[in-house]
């Protein structure tokens, strides 16, 4: 009798952060979570104004079937940045879809800058971002995603990404981007779509400081396309390295971040590690 091969348990997963503004100084005022993800112990490299915190997901990879949710409020006068200590890997899958939920409510600052995204080939990934903000909040987020493992020499020639990212303030939408990359599919090398590149990024700015002036400033940087549109600023990178499109996003950040934060950047010590 042929005894049918065991079946991997797909994750499910969430965390959920608050951070609030003590006198001078940014904490971590709640943290649950259930299933593999939790955080390192918050980092203040910067002084007691900035937490820099680092999301870990411990098997170290995203199979089908597996659900990730994160859920990060950041209360009035907080300022947080949070990161992750290496590449997201999203495996390939037999059939069942993979997924991760990002849900923002930021009253003050927050910047989500993780290392960056690498979708397997034959992977099916399902990337969800909302953020909420109120009257006068700021936010940076970008994601970095490279299609296949180009140094092992794989492409991206089956499966699919779904990207779904949708930012309002007070409840008015700012930023809503849904798109789908079929590996293998015409998007892939189309001139009006990646034209054959691997690396695609994307990052997002809001908040008081963005103005036609900043504007040119950050055009002034090679390898990014950097569009203002009423209340947000938009990046774009495509390229064939994730490290290139990292520098490039982290020389944005570093003009951006003075402008709408009033402070310079200073980068996670794990992207040193």
């Amino acid at each position: 009798m042929r005894v049918a091969e065991p079946v991997a348990a797909s994750w499910k997963a969430r965390l959920s952060l608050a951070f609030q503004a003590t006198g001078e100084r940014t904490v971590l005022s709640g943290k649950s979570h259930d299933g593999p993800l939790v955080v390192q112990k918050p980092l203040y490299p910067e002084g007691d104004a900035v937490c820099h915190t680092i999301i870990v997901h411990p098997p170290g990879g995203i199979a089908g079937g597996d659900e990730l949710d994160v859920e990060v409020t950041a209360e009035r006068a907080s300022h947080t940045l949070l990161t992750t200590p290496g590449a997201a890997k999203w495996y390939r899958s037999a059939g069942p879809w993979a997924r991760q939920r990002l849900s923002f409510t930021v009253n003050g600052c927050l910047e989500w800058l993780p290392q960056e995204t690498i979708v397997y080939d034959a992977a099916l990934a399902d990337m969800q971002c909302d953020v909420e903000l109120s009257a006068d909040a700021r936010y940076v987020g970008w994601e970095i995603v490279c299609l296949g493992r180009t140094g092992s020499g794989e492409r991206f020639t089956r499966g699919k990404l779904r990207i779904h990212t949708r930012i309002s303030r007070e409840g008015k939408l700012l930023w809503f981007e849904r798109g789908s990359i079929e590996g293998g599919g015409k998007l892939m090398n189309s001139p009006a779509g990646l034209g054959g590149r691997s690396v695609c990024a994307t990052l997002v700015a809001c908040g008081a400081g963005l103005n036609p002036s900043l504007l040119a400033d950050c055009r002034k940087l090679p390898g990014v396309s950097v569009t203002l549109l009423p209340e947000i600023l938009v990046a774009r990178h495509l390229g064939d390295s994730s490290e290139e499109a990292k520098r490039r996003f982290t020389a944005l950040w570093r003009i951006l971040r003075p402008a709408l934060c009033g402070r310079e950047a200073v980068s996670p010590r794990i992207w040193q590690t």
